[in-house]
């Protein structure tokens, strides 16, 4: 069966997060991340998406700018097949009321002692951040049976036009040295790094506007 892809990417509705959060839970299944979060392997998938569900069902897209690419197989309805969760530089789809409403449902999914380091991981991030206005990119994945088509690049080109038309920075971090030289295809540069003895290393990404 011929896959074409619909259109270019669309802002995500509240109804497309399922479709968000089981694409992102397929593209990060194997990350550090996620890895050391769940690592029953039984488990993991389930528990990747109801944690990406709540990130983006409480956050990113009521509040954040969650970005969807649909893939239609011929003869059948399209189908989300990459996503990407970005934070404007005017909103902060983790802020303080979106995050009073999310810890307690992480509470239970990740258990005290993940819930724990996870904060600290966290807090990393948030510290690394650019202390200016910028857009930071929290996710961005596509199904595993879409690599190579090149809807990963067309998801963060995207969103990269949308901060070179403001002016501003991008922001970004991964655990997964693997992917840097992704980002840096796209014009970002490593600012710094923090490694975690339980997680492991947290490599931060900048790209400044064109």
């Amino acid at each position: 069966m011929t896959a074409t892809v619909t259109a270019g990417s669309r802002a995500a509705t509240p109804d497309d997060v399922p479709g968000v959060a089981h694409v992102l839970s397929r593209a990060l299944y194997d990350d550090p991340l996620f890895a050391w979060l769940f690592p029953d392997l039984e488990t993991r998938l389930a528990r990747t998406r109801r944690m990406l569900a709540l990130t983006a069902g409480f956050g990113y897209v009521p509040f954040g700018d969650t970005r969807v690419v649909e893939v239609a197989e011929e003869g059948a309805d399209p189908v989300i097949r990459g996503a990407a969760l970005w934070a404007p530089y005017t909103t902060n789809p983790e802020g303080r009321l979106v995050s009073l409403r999310m810890w307690p449902h992480w509470g239970q999914l990740l258990g005290r002692a993940r819930t724990a380091g996870f904060v600290r991981v966290f807090a990393e991030w948030k510290i690394a951040a650019p202390q200016e206005p910028h857009v930071y990119l929290a996710a961005l994945g596509v199904d595993p049976a879409m690599t190579g088509t090149g809807l990963g690049g067309g998801l963060l080109t995207a969103g990269l036009d949308r901060a070179d038309s403001e002016g501003r920075p991008v922001f970004t971090q991964t655990l997964d040295e693997k992917g840097l030289g992704f980002y840096e295809r796209f014009g970002f540069r490593v600012v710094g790094e923090a490694a975690n003895p339980e997680v492991g290393t947290s490599w931060f990404l900048r790209r400044d506007p064109l």
